[in-house]
């Protein structure tokens, strides 16, 4: 499996574990979860799109 398979499959399953999280009445920790979790697919996405070597090897660290 890829990076990009990976980092999409993490992001659903932290997508999951938010929605528990929010039934349970914990809204701080897992809105943070979300936002960081889907954070690295984002950034794999964008450095898929770079238009250099260089370009795709910074995104890649940022993920």
């Amino acid at each position: 499996m890829m990076i990009k398979e990976k980092s999409f499959e993490f992001a659903l399953d932290m997508i999951k574990l938010y929605k528990t999280l929010v039934k349970n009445n914990e809204f701080i920790i897992s809105k943070q979860l979300l936002k960081s979790a889907t954070s690295i697919w984002a950034n794999v996405e964008e450095a898929s799109a770079g238009q250099t070597k260089k370009d795709f090897h910074t995104k890649m660290t940022i993920a």
